[in-house]
Protein backbone atom coordinates (compact mmCIF):
# COMPACT_ATOMS: atom_id res chain seq x y z
CA UNK A 1 0.00 0.00 0.00
CA UNK A 2 2.99 2.07 0.48
CA UNK A 3 4.70 1.82 -2.64
CA UNK A 4 1.25 2.25 -4.59
CA UNK A 5 1.02 5.98 -2.56
CA UNK A 6 4.86 6.56 -3.20
CA UNK A 7 3.90 5.86 -7.01
CA UNK A 8 0.94 7.99 -7.04
CA UNK A 9 2.22 10.72 -5.29
CA UNK A 10 5.43 11.29 -7.63
CA UNK A 11 3.27 10.56 -10.95
CA UNK A 12 2.96 13.80 -12.77
CA UNK A 13 0.91 12.74 -15.99
CA UNK A 14 -2.55 14.39 -14.37
CA UNK A 15 -0.39 17.40 -13.48
CA UNK A 16 -0.87 19.09 -17.11
CA UNK A 17 -4.11 18.43 -17.28
CA UNK A 18 -5.09 20.53 -14.00
CA UNK A 19 -2.58 23.14 -15.24
CA UNK A 20 -4.11 23.85 -18.40
CA UNK A 21 -7.84 24.00 -16.78
CA UNK A 22 -6.79 26.32 -14.16
CA UNK A 23 -5.22 28.48 -16.56
CA UNK A 24 -8.47 28.59 -19.06
CA UNK A 25 -10.54 29.00 -16.06
CA UNK A 26 -8.51 32.00 -15.49
CA UNK A 27 -8.45 33.46 -18.98
CA UNK A 28 -12.60 33.11 -19.31
CA UNK A 29 -12.37 35.32 -15.83
CA UNK A 30 -10.35 38.09 -16.52
CA UNK A 31 -12.23 38.05 -20.01
CA UNK A 32 -15.32 38.38 -18.59
CA UNK A 33 -14.07 40.81 -15.55
CA UNK A 34 -12.92 42.89 -19.08
CA UNK A 35 -15.86 42.20 -20.94
CA UNK A 36 -18.81 43.66 -18.34
CA UNK A 37 -17.51 47.32 -18.31
CA UNK A 38 -17.13 47.05 -22.52
CA UNK A 39 -20.75 45.91 -22.30
CA UNK A 40 -22.71 48.28 -20.29
CA UNK A 41 -20.59 51.34 -21.69
CA UNK A 42 -21.93 50.51 -25.36
CA UNK A 43 -25.19 50.07 -24.12
CA UNK A 44 -25.51 53.74 -22.59
CA UNK A 45 -23.79 54.70 -25.53
CA UNK A 46 -26.15 52.83 -27.71
CA UNK A 47 -29.03 54.71 -26.02
CA UNK A 48 -27.78 57.81 -26.22
CA UNK A 49 -27.14 57.39 -29.37
CA UNK A 50 -30.78 56.09 -29.73
CA UNK A 51 -32.21 59.17 -28.33
CA UNK A 52 -30.32 61.78 -29.95
CA UNK A 53 -31.40 60.28 -33.76
CA UNK A 54 -35.54 60.02 -32.41
CA UNK A 55 -34.93 64.02 -31.23
CA UNK A 56 -34.45 64.67 -34.43
CA UNK A 57 -37.11 65.94 -37.33
CA UNK A 58 -37.71 64.39 -40.07
CA UNK A 59 -38.57 65.52 -43.47
CA UNK A 60 -37.83 68.93 -45.30
CA UNK A 61 -38.54 72.42 -43.25
CA UNK A 62 -38.66 75.48 -45.25
CA UNK A 63 -37.20 78.18 -44.06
Amino acid sequence: MKLSWTIFRKDENGAVTVDWVVLTAALIGIGMLVLMPVAFSADSASSLIGDNIGAQGVGYQSQ
